[in-house]
């Protein structure tokens, strides 16, 4: 089974390319963030076509995800209970694998714009209601898998610049400590759990040939339950979408899992 996590930064302009990407990388489940688009405008018929059903959380102009599957998703629920918030920004459902039951949370994390900032205070709360998400989830489903784009590169590796950047946004030591604590829950970072080519990031700034250059951040990530930690094969990052024209600014993550869960 495989499960990828893609910002697309508008799927109304990506959408050739998610089908194209989905033709040649047939993954169980795709993972999408910052759809900017509604609810009514997401392209179900197409999706469908390519054998995808999909959740959708949409919002106008900014925010929006979506859980697209191959299989039927269930016990759907949008957002973070009990978190008065008005973006569009996390989707939950539980897929019926040959494995079992598998939960999968898929979240746009706040950005956060800059320390000290209105933006940040907004994406510490935000961060800590996830948590108090997750951990409720957990409980109810061992078996779970949390994607996205975190807007938080973990640790210095993850930066191409870790001491220019240092304490900037994505890089502070409060978002990395939150990150910290959602591992503390009984996460593991998939592609942490493989040896991987130095400087792999997972974001690059259209700007200032950012990608050409490999000035990237790794911000996109998967985490999974001890239940599931077992059976994870492979995580990597595919940056060919990132060649293509008009791309987005982030590229695909993906997990590979085998066998049952624990």
């Amino acid at each position: 089974m495989k499960i990828a996590t893609w910002n697309v930064n508008s799927l109304s302009v990506r959408l050739p390319q998610v089908l194209a990407w989905l033709a040649a990388n047939p993954v169980d489940a795709l993972c999408l963030q910052e759809l900017k688009l509604t609810d009514d405008k997401f392209p179900h018929d197409a999706l469908r076509e390519a054998g995808y059903e999909a959740a959708v959380f949409g919002q106008k102009t900014y925010n929006g995800v979506a859980i697209l599957s191959r299989s039927p998703l269930r016990d759907v629920s949008r957002n973070i209970p009990g978190f008065d918030d008005e973006q569009a920004r996390v989707i939950t459902a539980t897929l019926d694998t040959p494995a079992g039951p598998l939960r999968l949370i898929n979240g746009y994390f706040v950005n956060g714009q800059e320390p000290g900032s209105e933006k940040f205070a907004y994406k510490m709360r935000w961060l800590q209601a996830l948590e108090d998400m997750v951990r409720a989830e957990m409980q109810a489903h061992p078996q779970l898998v949390l994607v996205g784009d975190f807007n938080v590169a973990p640790e210095d590796r993850d930066s191409y610049d870790p001491d220019g950047l240092r304490e900037t946004i994505h890089h502070t030591t409060e978002e990395r400590a939150h990150f910290r604590a959602l591992l503390q829950l009984g996460l593991t970072d998939a592609f942490r759990m493989f040896e991987q080519p130095e400087k792999t990031y997972s974001w690059w700034d259209y700007r200032m040939l950012g990608f050409q250059k490999n000035r990237g951040l790794r911000i996109d990530h998967i985490l999974v339950s001890d239940a599931v930690r077992g059976s994870v094969a492979a995580c990597s990052v595919d940056r060919a979408p990132r060649k293509n024209p008009q791309p987005s600014d982030h590229a695909p993550v993906v997990v590979s899992l085998s066998g049952a869960w624990a």
